[in-house]
């Protein structure tokens, strides 16, 4: 029959796991919340360069059937995001219905807009050397008059892009740092209030292997149980953002949420096995003295 010491000392180690593993969520959940923060840059990134618009102006006397062709051929291209045709007819009742004017009136019926294509390129294609050679591409074909764009905004744009995934990088270089440190501790001190059990262990014979088997199935199970509950919490926050940011979850991909809850989990059983291992054998090979 267990005495009061016993329940008391029960209990601490109760205390005493249920902490190690809340206080592994927590880091876990910091990480994984600078995960969402990191697709959701990259997303909002590829969003921006996507609706980056290129103008294609066609000469007025290309052919019907050579225009098909030419929306065809872009359509087909691994860079072609989403091309529109709009013909002179179209590109001046769009121009009416802003001005509020009948402007061909005044020109004597003559419609001076020519025929475009709307092309908005695959973010992959944003970069100044693969836009370069579309343009090129694209004004060697003899129906077409001027590619017309932006460098000064797409210059910016992925100027600003690669400073922003720079900045981000480095502070998940960072927190990834502080959080190692902060199991790492948090499993120390654990492991701290087991070294006079580890010292019986090895007086009785036991071997290193043997000993470190129990506490390093713990670490994992440690690892398993804070995961998880990091993920629920993730989940939490997917949740209340959905609810007060509803354009959150239109960058939003599934498969790519499956795998960063996947990550947590691995990387907290990774971490709290590492952090066991190393803890566990500080205190085999410390001196008996330098328990106390």
């Amino acid at each position: 029959m267990a005495t009061g010491k016993d329940k008391i000392a029960n209990r601490r180690m109760r205390g005493s796991y249920v902490t190690t593993v809340v206080g592994i969520a927590l880091v876990l959940f910091m990480l994984g919340s600078l995960g969402l923060i990191m697709l959701n840059a990259q997303k909002l990134s590829d969003h921006v360069r996507e609706n980056i618009r290129f103008q294609i102006y066609l000469k007025d006397n290309a052919k019907e059937v050579d225009v098909a062709k030419l929306k065809k051929s872009i359509d087909a291209s691994a860079y072609t995001k989403s091309a529109l045709l709009k013909t002179k007819e179209e590109a001046a009742r769009e121009l009416q219905e802003e001005l509020g004017e009948d402007f061909i009136g005044f020109l004597d019926g003559v419609n001076p807009i020519p025929a475009t294509i709307d092309l908005k390129l695959e973010a992959a294609y944003t970069h100044t050397d693969s836009i370069q050679w579309i343009v090129q591409k694209l004004q060697a074909n003899a129906n077409v008059k001027e590619v017309a764009y932006s460098p000064d905004l797409i210059a910016k744009v992925n100027e600003n892009m690669k400073k922003i995934s720079m900045v981000l990088l480095g502070f998940s270089i960072l927190l990834l740092l502080i959080a190692v440190a902060l199991i790492n501790n948090t499993i120390r001190l654990a492991m701290y209030s087991k070294r006079f059990i580890i010292r019986s262990m090895q007086l009785v014979g036991a071997n290193r292997n043997f000993i470190q088997r129990p506490f390093l199935w713990q670490g994992i199970v440690q690892g398993v149980l804070a995961g998880l509950i990091a993920m629920g919490m993730l989940v939490g926050l997917l949740y209340f953002l959905r609810n007060e940011i509803p354009e959150f979850l239109q960058f939003q991909d599934m498969v790519i949420f499956a795998k960063l809850f996947g990550l947590t989990v691995l990387l907290g059983i990774f971490i709290a096995f590492i952090s066991t291992f190393f803890a566990v054998n500080r205190y085999i090979r410390m001196k008996l003295d330098d328990l106390y």
